[in-house]
């Protein structure tokens, strides 16, 4: 159909070809570049006609309309197209040293401008967009630095005769800060706010002391001996309280929760004592099909976890006479046992040289969470009560200490010392030093864990060496 409204028009004689440009297209053709220059011409004009009104292309602001001072920026009539901002956009984005920048309609092909700068010495953490050079105008976030472990002891103590034996319990720590070692048939406390020593017992020629463990309150330590005996002695008075039977063979493990001791011994019996009644022992567990060499209670009290060499981890309630959970995953022996303090019914425990794994365990639920090959014999473990971590030692074939960051188990330090398996292991009653024994004849003293007020702290923790002594 025909438009009504089309016209009836003649095209001119003169017209010889439909594809002639209409009149409009008969001005001269300008080229990009032009347009632009005129645009920044424009825009630099210093006094522009007020009756001409001065438009932008939708993609680049009109820089006489613009707030400088919102940028803290001086207006200049001089100031070029990119301007202040531009120079300041540009020292945020990629660093003050940037090539300049070159006139629009020239720009230099001796360098490129996004070429990877293979010599810079800027940190990654520099190219975040919350991180700058202290520029104008541009606020510096804090960064958190990683915490660093002296990777040196910063205290080593002689311990002659301290036993290379993985079934024993030697060294304890106690609430008071004092420290006991079982050395031959002696008991030795060192207190660490004097360094004093005291020889608290000799067994005498036929016994030998098997384990040690400090009760909750830090003043009575009990003593498993080799004869299947435990003693309890007044430490503060140097005085033995009580000797209890009950064991056929040696004792290797103590662990107290609160009146109640329990004692593992080679005779594969655990037995509770409690030092308030007259008998030696209230109960006996069974379960264990070989000697018992690692005991833990939970920090409520409430759950025992015991290993053995049987490669049996146990966990018994306070009632029970039989184990209320089992676990068989190990292939070696569990004597390294320790209980989360952050998180109620973790468990961490370690296997001996044929197994080299930690494993954690959720005694709630009855579940296996997660396992890491430490690739050494793992001797013990203990949890930071400051923060979710805790440290391992290990024997054949590293005689490694080991911090991790729980869960993902990542390595915060590796210690090194040590020529020995490195047995025994107690953490200060602040929770920020460990010490360390090993058949080497040596207790070496770490600062490995932060206290509770500065757990992100750049400082080096234990940086300072005190010497060596000897513990007797």
């Amino acid at each position: 159909m025909e438009d009504p409204n089309a016209s009836n028009v003649t095209p001119p004689a003169n017209s010889s070809s439909n594809l002639n440009p209409s009149p409009s297209m008969n001005t001269p053709i300008i080229s990009l570049e032009s347009r632009i220059n005129r645009l920044i011409n424009a825009n630099q004009s210093p006094s522009p006609s007020p009756s001409r009104s001065i438009y932008s292309d939708r993609f680049i602001p009109s820089r006489s309309g613009s707030n400088y001072a919102l940028f803290d920026l001086a207006k200049d009539g001089k100031e070029d197209g990119a301007g202040s901002y531009a120079t300041l956009l540009r020292a945020a984005m990629f660093g003050p040293e940037t090539p300049e920048k070159r006139d629009i309609t020239g720009f230099s092909t001796s360098r490129n401008i996004f070429r990877f700068k293979t010599e810079t010495n800027r940190c990654l953490d520099s190219f975040s967009p919350f991180v700058s050079d202290d520029g104008p105008g541009v606020s510096q976030s804090p960064i958190n630095a990683l915490r660093k472990v002296s990777r040196s002891p910063y205290k080593v103590l002689d311990a002659p005769a301290l036993q290379d034996d993985f079934y024993l319990n030697l060294v304890d720590w106690s609430a008071q800060n004092v420290l006991a070692v079982g050395l031959g048939n002696c008991v030795y406390l060192w207190n660490a706010c004097s360094s004093k020593v005291t020889k608290l017992c000799d067994l005498g020629a036929d016994d030998s002391v098997c384990s040690v463990g400090w009760a909750s309150r830090g003043t009575h330590l009990a003593v498993g001996t080799s004869s299947g005996k435990v003693q309890i002695w007044d430490a503060s008075r140097g005085k033995r309280t009580r000797t209890m039977e009950g064991h056929r063979l040696r004792v290797g493990a103590l662990a107290w929760s609160s009146s109640v001791l329990s004692s593992g011994s080679r005779d594969k019996s655990i037995l509770q004592r409690d030092i308030r009644c007259q008998e030696d022992h209230v109960s006996k567990l069974n379960g264990h099909k070989s000697e018992v060499c690692g005991l833990k209670w939970s920090y409520d009290n409430r759950e025992l976890a015991s290993g053995g060499n049987d490669n049996r981890l146990f966990v018994w309630n306070q009632h029970s006479t039989q184990p209320v959970l089992k676990y068989s995953e190990h292939t070696a022996a569990v004597k390294a046992i320790a209980w989360s303090p952050h998180v109620h019914g973790l468990l961490a425990s370690g296997g001996g040289t044929a197994d080299r794994c930690i494993r954690f365990w959720n005694t709630t639920t009855n579940t296996h969470l997660s396992s890491i090959d430490t690739c050494s014999q793992v001797c013990n473990l203990a949890w930071s009560k400051n923060v979710n971590e805790l440290v391992s030692t290990h024997g054949y074939s590293q005689n490694q200490i080991i911090v991790w960051k729980y869960p993902t188990m990542s390595k915060i330090a590796t210690l090194t010392g040590h020529t020995y398996r490195v047995l025994y292991l107690a953490v200060s009653p602040d929770g920020q030093t460990i010490v360390t024994g090993a058949g080497d004849e040596t207790l070496r003293f770490w600062n490995v864990f932060p206290s509770p007020k500065s757990q992100n702290t750049d400082s080096e923790i234990g940086s300072t060496f005190f010497g060596r002594t000897t513990i007797r």
